[in-house]
């Protein structure tokens, strides 16, 4: 039966792992006119329903197992078809498989006022022909990348196999699971009210560290030695009330789960700030993104450093970049008539060492990277995925180095307003450059990774093509290489591949299984809505954000809060 088209401005959902209409080998649909391209964002913390309530009626309450123990993997037997997962905005996945199957859109890849056109690689000689189809359109032996040779390394056999899936906590309404980080030995994922390790291996429970709230966010920086910042609410959530303000800020130890210390400041009247965000920089952690002020502690103790005033101009922190090196965004000026300036800051103190203006129309922005500086805004609201422009800042001088043109439409880069100052996806920094995916080819329903150079903003040189049917996400960059995730056509599934950040020359690290009840399981977990975690042969998938819980029915699968693949035998 064929799909109906989208209504008008309709955008179109992830890349679906489902036959094309007409069946196999049918001509793909023509494009609409005037297509407009979208991903749903996330809902701002403690908006009411909507994201991932099903629009037809709820069936049956699922019989779950215990929170806390992993399932038996997945094993390959016939499956309804998919209908979407908990975490990639406001639609259910019943949306996502009609919004899929329609037709999308053909773009041009402009980047930086230099055209990109695509031309083919060399299929016979690629590195990733193996499974792909993808090229590589850089030189194939040329310079090694700036940043350096990268630890991951292809396996003896690429073929991966379902480790474990974890299934989603017990829940009433609505519930947010930000952060995961993955160690040596375990695999760590916020529960309910707790954060739990799991054996990196099996899944089995390692620790479970109770808190007196839900986690309401987590920086995505680790130390050398394994320790992270959280964010938690300080009561427990209690029918009919389902949201409590995110108030409390702590450090864990990822190996032994120890709760170091927790804290809240007073923030510019006599109540507990709140946050919507937490970073860390050396040995300093800053949480911002609330009304009531921040605040910056010190790592080890979590005694208070600094924190930032709002003074007459009404400037505040929105929140802070963290890593490398510590960056705050700060806005000045009454709501519609803002000014927003980029400052790197001393962590120890929180002094300013420089400030970069963003331009006029610009009441927001993201940090990228940190040191280098790279920011992404939307410059006058006229782009899509809260970005329209990327920004090289020279962090000493506060100066503008180059301007990267880089609308969402064009690209697949994405920076939800509701996912704080470092909440870009699936664009990275390295050896000098910024790499960007670009939007997905109607033709042969692919796209590709390119580059530009951070110090002109001038499109460089090569490209890493995803293959016919797949898509390729940047993850993280491994020394000069980028880490990739691909999403697999509709008979395959997804791989993971590590990209030479120079010659473009690809390596495939895993590739899933294309059982139809795995891919069903894979393709579940959307690419907005979801955290990936490669590490050592391993690739981890789990939700941000759980929508309320839905009566069982088999039409919808089940679902799961991460599900762990693995290229060990």
């Amino acid at each position: 039966m064929t799909q109906p088209p989208p209504p008008p401005n309709q955008p179109p959902g992830p890349p679906s792992n489902q036959p094309p209409a007409g069946g196999y080998g049918a001509p793909p649909p023509q494009p609409p006119q005037n297509p407009a391209y979208g991903h749903p964002q996330a809902p701002q913390p403690g908006q009411g329903p909507g994201y991932g309530y099903p629009q037809t009626p709820p069936p049956a309450p699922a019989q779950n197992p215990a929170y806390g123990y992993p399932t038996q993997p997945v094993q390959p037997q016939p499956v309804p078809p998919p209908s979407g997962g908990n975490g990639g905005g406001m639609f259910n996945r019943a949306q996502w498989q009609i919004i899929a199957a329609a037709a999308v859109a053909i773009v041009l890849i402009i980047g930086g006022g230099v055209g990109y056109s695509v031309v083919k690689g060399d299929d016979t000689k690629n590195e990733a022909k193996n499974s792909t189809g993808g090229t590589s359109g850089g030189a194939k032996d040329g310079p090694a990348a700036a940043d350096g040779p990268g630890k991951e390394k292809a396996p003896a056999k690429v073929a991966s196999k379902v480790a474990f899936q974890l299934p989603e906590p017990d829940r009433d309404d609505l519930m947010a699971v930000y952060g995961s980080w993955v160690t040596d030995k375990a695999y760590v994922k916020p529960g309910a009210n707790s954060v739990v390790g799991y054996d990196v291996a099996k899944g089995t429970p390692l620790w479970t560290t109770d808190l007196p709230g839900q986690v309401c966010g987590a920086s995505r920086h680790v130390t050398e030695d394994n320790k992270t910042a959280i964010l938690f609410e300080a009561t427990k959530r209690k029918a009919p009330k389902f949201y409590e303000k995110c108030t409390e800020v702590g450090v864990i130890d990822l190996n032994t789960g120890k709760l170091l210390w927790s804290t809240s400041v007073k923030g510019d009247g006599d109540q507990k700030a709140e946050f919507t965000e937490v970073t860390l920089s050396g040995n300093t952690v800053a949480a911002g993104g609330g009304l009531r002020g921040g605040g910056a502690f010190n790592l080890k103790t979590g005694a208070v450093l600094w924190k930032p005033k709002v003074d007459a101009q009404q400037c505040r922190d929105l929140g802070y970049g963290g890593g490398k090196a510590l960056v705050a965004v700060r806005t000045c000026g009454e709501y519609g008539d803002q000014t927003t300036t980029i400052q790197p800051l001393n962590p120890d103190n929180g002094t300013p060492l420089s400030s970069f203006k963003m331009p006029a129309g610009v009441d927001d922005a993201r940090i990228v990277s940190s040191d280098p500086l790279v920011v992404a805004a939307d410059v006058g609201d006229t782009g899509t995925f809260g970005i329209s422009d990327f920004f090289s800042v020279d962090a000493k001088t506060g100066k503008q180095l180059a301007k990267i043109s880089a609308p969402g439409d064009t690209y697949e880069a994405r920076c939800a307003a509701s996912d704080g100052v470092e909440g870009c996806q699936f664009v990275v920094v390295g050896n000098g450059r910024l790499y960007l995916p670009t939007a997905q080819r109607f033709d042969e329903r692919t796209n590709e990774i390119v580059s530009f150079d951070l110090a002109t903003g001038k499109a460089a040189s090569g490209r890493a093509d995803a293959g016919k049917g797949y898509t390729s996400l940047p993850l993280r960059m491994d020394g000069g290489n980028i880490i990739a995730y691909k999403t697999g056509p509709y008979n395959k599934g997804g791989q993971v591949v590590s990209i030479n950040g120079a010659t473009f020359k690809q390596t495939v690290l895993m590739e899933n299984p294309g059982e139809r009840a795995i891919r069903d399981v894979e393709a579940g977990f959307t690419t907005s809505g979801s955290e990936f975690r490669y590490a050592a042969g391993r690739l981890f998938i789990s939700e941000r954000l759980l929508g309320k819980p839905r009566d069982d029915d088999p039409s919808f699968g089940k679902k799961y809060l991460a599900v762990a693949f693995s290229t060990a035998d």
